[in-house]
């Protein structure tokens, strides 16, 4: 990946008329001349895939490895690809109950070539499950991981479902499913495809007696996966929500992974005055991240709490009720929005995520919110921003009162002329200017420190020979100093306001 700031985004949602044109649309915004032209050097792509309107936004595919012709085609994929970089989302762990797959086992169950492709209870548990067997697995939503379906053929099968009904789970060492794996592998290095975002990977692996959740097998499985797609040249994204000890080991054996503690972390600063726990974080913390604040789900909370897996309660970067005053004080920023949004309160139910627009969580605090982003742009690691961030975006409530699901609060869609006002608000052309200047600064490739000198206050400094950039931020007060020397070597100051 080139070490420059990368856009999350739906390609029909920033910008998208669903004309088969949006790809094009979205590669004339983010190239020369468009009015986002040059300011990242990476685009992940979310699901462009057929069909984008499902049960999950895109993520229970029924062909993955068919552009939705409502935005466009593979051709306009491969014209993005000549001038930024590309992530696409390869989903592992499941594909749609409308799949030509599925859908040939449930016309001739057990009799279909893809029997084996589908998990039932009983590949799992072939001895039977018992109550404990069940309520071991972990699960990132309430209830079982197994629903009952009458197949067409009248055959009754307990399903494998780890998200939702329509999002059947696969048996990824099957040979069907391993030939289904690496047929998207193989499309997406056709289309100059070069980073894949593993989605639900953890969950990937069922074992009879086990969690079902990022096990030695599941590590065997990513690294099978990842040699496949280096073989490709293609980068491998493993997207985990954890223990951040977990993430920690994991981090050390894929290529990258999500700094999903951050965004609390940084909530967390700003809602106590206090730098101690991010900078516990910065001391320990894998380089090989990718930096987020945003993404197209919640505010994770689970990768700063203690380590629920465990009995003997190993601790979080942050004391529980700090950690639920923060979920609290998210809920009071957004004007009671999120709390609407996230638990029970919304279907797509997530058990360890907050879903709010990281600009609202924060109060809608330019200041605050810039000095975050400053924070993870300064941040050993490749910073992703979400399109709903870019624009500095507020709850949409309306779309989660048509929808009822809670992480589309953040997935609000912009048209042409909304981006265009956006693009003229101060915060979103200061967040613009320091998108530039982490892209282009020289510093960002040399050697990275950082030091705390009262547990306010928080430094983190970048060196490339006579070239530095450096970040002051007091969490109390909001007294900041962003410094950077220009191409004569002379410091320059950016201010936030």
């Amino acid at each position: 990946m080139k070490n420059q700031v990368q856009l999350i985004t739906y390609v029909d949602r920033l910008g998208g008329r669903l004309d088969g044109q949006d790809l094009q649309r979205l590669r004339r915004l983010l190239g020369p001349g468009g009015a986002l032209g040059e300011v990242f050097g990476g685009v992940h792509l979310l699901p462009f895939f057929h069909a984008i309107d499902g049960a999950d936004a895109g993520f229970d595919p029924i062909d993955h490895t068919q552009v939705d012709p409502r935005l466009g085609s593979w051709s306009d994929i491969k014209d993005l690809t000549a001038t930024l970089d590309v992530m696409g989302d390869v989903i592992v762990n499941h594909m749609s109950s409308s799949s030509p797959q599925f859908l040939d086992y449930s016309t001739h169950g057990d009799a279909s070539p893809y029997a084996g492709l589908f998990l039932t209870l009983d590949a799992v548990f072939p001895q039977g499950a018992t109550e404990a067997d069940l309520l071991a697995v972990y699960r990132p939503r309430p209830g079982l991981p197994v629903q009952m379906a009458t197949l067409k053929n009248g055959q009754k099968k307990l399903l494998w479902t780890t998200f939702t009904a329509a999002q059947i789970d696969i048996a990824v060492h099957h040979p069907q499913g391993r030939a289904y794996l690496l047929s998207i592998l193989q499309t997406f290095a056709e289309q100059g495809i070069r980073m894949v975002r593993l989605d639900a990977v953890g969950y990937a692996i069922k074992k009879a007696g086990a969690s079902c959740f990022m096990m030695p097998e599941t590590f065997a499985f990513i690294d099978e996966f990842a040699a496949q797609a280096r073989g490709l040249g293609i980068e491998v994204l493993v997207e985990i929500h954890a223990y951040y000890r977990r993430q920690i080991e994991i981090a050390a054996r894929v290529d990258w992974v999500y700094d999903f503690a951050l965004p609390p972390l940084v909530l967390h600063a700003f809602f106590f005055a206090q730098s101690g726990p991010l900078q516990q974080w910065i001391e320990q913390r894998p380089c090989n991240a990718l930096t987020v604040l945003d993404t197209h789900d919640g505010i994770g909370i689970i990768d700063i709490g203690a380590d629920a897996s465990d009995r003997e309660g190993q601790p979080g970067l942050v004391p529980p009720a700090e950690l639920d005053a923060l979920v609290e004080r998210i809920h009071s920023n957004s004007g009671g929005a999120s709390r609407q949004a996230t638990g029970a309160a919304a279907s797509n139910l997530d058990l360890y995520q907050v879903n709010c627009t990281f600009y609202d969580a924060l109060g809608r605090d330019d200041v605050r919110y810039l000095l975050a982003r400053a924070l993870q742009f300064f941040l050993p690691g490749v910073p992703q921003v979400y399109y709903v961030g870019l624009l500095a975006g507020h709850n949409d409530m309306e779309l989660l009162a048509r929808s009822g699901v809670g992480r589309d609060i953040n997935r609000h869609y912009y048209d042409e002329a909304e981006i265009a006002a956006e693009l003229q608000r101060p915060v979103v052309q200061q967040l613009i200017q320091l998108i530039r200047l982490r892209n282009s600064h020289p510093a960002f490739a040399g050697e990275f420190s950082s030091e705390t000198t009262s547990p306010q206050d928080l430094t983190l400094r970048w060196q490339a020979g006579a070239q530095q950039a450096t970040l002051h931020v007091n969490f109390a007060t909001l007294a900041h100093e962003l410094s950077h020397t220009d191409a004569s070597g002379q410091l320059q100051s950016l201010q936030f306001h």
